[in-house]
């Protein structure tokens, strides 16, 4: 009897939802209720325990499932982060190639980061992200890949990552990335890299965070944008004074890497 079955067997009388709960756990095959192999960080989601948790919220159905599904995506991230130092992540495109600018230019600024200390994390996918994680791989460097699945692209990290975690939600794989850096660059992208950004100056804005360098790389991409959040956002009111200053456009990997060098000697 594993330990679904524990439980199961322990709240039948009491829950009449506990044999719907263990049923839809047999449909899906999957692991979620199985003991950590590896000694969770936090304690509240071994099984049993979780599900007393729950019950003192009245969770029941599909909100118990949802709930401890959320919590394991997040227990996974802080488990591999657990012992990775502070470092940059780098956000960006998954369809630049090898051999195009972008490609290279992620790739020599996370190659310049890594030289100088810095953990390089990323998405964990093709593009920019493989770019970052190849650059700071080809040093020596630490180089974090935090991976989302996604149905149709049930595909592997990319292969120049020395730690990876692969989450099944967008709102933990964002919470990992921010929570494990202190600097942050922004090459081109779509939806993805945009939710991501905007992600990040709302925290810094409302003070969620501790403060921290946003750099978008590539101007002739994010002029647009900075153009539209100046002009309509920014003189319509709704900004605080100083959001303006939370981001840097820049065209050159030096400046930030001097930036980010010159941060870390000043704390």
């Amino acid at each position: 009897m594993d330990e679904f079955d524990k439980i199961v067997e322990k709240d039948d009388k009491n829950d009449p939802l506990a044999k719907m709960r263990a049923k839809k756990a047999e449909r899906e095959h999957d692991d979620r209720f199985a003991t950590f192999k590896k000694p969770s960080i936090l304690p509240q989601l071994e099984t049993e325990s979780w599900a007393n948790y729950a019950g003192e919220f009245q969770l029941k159905g599909s909100n118990y499932f949802r709930s401890m599904r959320y919590a394991k995506d997040i227990d996974k991230g802080l488990q591999v982060l657990e012992d990775v130092p502070k470092g940059v992540s780098v956000f960006g495109s998954r369809f630049p190639e090898e051999k195009s600018v972008e490609y290279e230019q992620a790739r020599d600024l996370a190659k310049k980061l890594a030289q100088t200390k810095h953990v390089v994390i990323t998405g964990g996918g093709p593009g920019i992200m493989e770019a970052a994680n190849r650059g700071a791989f080809e040093v020596g460097g630490q180089s974090i890949g935090l991976k989302i699945s996604l149905p149709g692209f049930d595909e592997p990290a990319n292969p120049y990552v020395t730690k990876e975690a692969t989450f099944q939600y967008f709102f933990a794989r964002k919470v990992m990335l921010v929570k494990a850096s202190n600097a942050y660059v922004f090459f081109p992208g779509g939806y993805g890299t945009l939710d991501e950004f905007t992600e990040v100056l709302v925290l810094l804005q409302e003070r969620k965070m501790p403060p921290a360098p946003i750099f978008l790389f590539g101007s002739s991409y994010w002029q647009g944008l900075d153009k539209f959040i100046r002009e309509q956002i920014n003189t319509r009111g709704y900004l605080n004074e100083g959001d303006m200053e939370l981001y840097t456009i820049t065209d050159s990997v030096d400046e930030i890497v001097a930036a980010i060098n010159q941060r870390q000697l000043e704390q």
